[in-house]
Formats: C-alpha cells, structure tokens, sequence
C-alpha cells in the first residue's frame, strides 16, 4: 500500500465534532499550521496550512473528551486528499485531509495530564495469568482520574503511578 503519511504540529482552529455512526464513532478537528519564517531580518508568520483531521472508534472518543479549540497539537496520520476553495472574493486556500493514526498535545507549548483510559470489565473467562503486567511483571494497577487536588500544583502524580511507569 503506498499511503503518504504525514505529520505536523498546529492548533485546533475549531472545537472537535464526535458524532456516532453505525460502524464507528468519528472525530473532526480542523487544524491550522502557521510556520514562522525569516524575512529581511526578522520573523514573520508564514501561511498557514490548514488541515481537516478525522480520527476514528477510541481515538475519536479521545480527542473528543481531551482536545478544544485553540490548543497546541502533534498530529501524525495518512494524507488521503487535497481539497482547494474560495470564498466569495477571497483568495483560494488548500485544506488537507488527514485520517490520524495518533494525537497528541505538543509539550513544546505547555504541560498535560495524561489519563490512561480504563479497560471494559473482565469477565470470568479471564485468569489473573491474563491480566496486563508491568516491565517487572507485577500487574498494572488500574488507576482513577486524578481529582483537582493531586492537579493542583501543576505536576503532582497520581499515587502509584510512578511504582509502575516504565
């Protein structure tokens, strides 16, 4: 398969659209890309390209619950097409549509929390021997959301995170 991927950093030009379709749930987020260049000296934004980004099944549900409009975002996907418009009397722009294989928050522009996303239930059927472990073996603990407190301060863990983070 000769796919073209792609990746890039932005911000969300537009809250996340989540809808639910028959066969999987869908994400969209636009996402604008301004370079900054060097012109006679100084550094001047560049234009910007903008990109539609659609995400499916967990990652939509994902982007969904993590991501708003403004925020700073590494995208990495495949290019499936480009589409170019105008608005009335505008000049023309380019969007490129992306499908994300993986989003996430550029930290070169601020700090985030990560989460990790809890499991479905496990039914009878599974044994203690199936259950995921840790690079030590020991098994993973299946953390809570951090609540304001253990937020406050702008880098408090979550308790036991660290014992098992690899």
């Amino acid at each position: 398969m000769n796919d073209t991927s792609i990746t890039f950093r932005g911000y969300a030009g537009t809250d996340v659209r989540h809808r639910e379709t028959r066969d999987a749930n869908v994400a969209t987020v636009r996402v604008a890309s301004t370079p900054r260049v060097r012109k006679d000296g100084e550094w001047v934004d560049g234009p910007t390209t903008w990109y539609a980004v659609t995400a499916w099944r967990t990652l939509a549900d994902h982007l969904r619950d993590s991501v708003r409009k403004g925020d700073p975002l590494v995208v990495h996907g495949r290019l499936l097409r480009t589409e170019t418009w105008a608005p009335e009397g505008g000049a023309p722009s380019t969007t490129l549509e992306v499908e994300a294989l993986v989003v996430g928050h550029d930290l070169n522009r601020g700090i985030s929390h990560f989460i990790k996303a809890k499991r479905p239930e496990s039914g009878p059927q599974d044994s203690p021997v199936d259950a995921p472990t840790s690079g030590s073996g020991a098994p993973v603990p299946d953390l809570e959301e951090p609540t304001e407190t253990d937020l406050e301060g702008g880098g408090a863990e979550v308790e036991g995170r660290a014992s098992w983070a690899a």
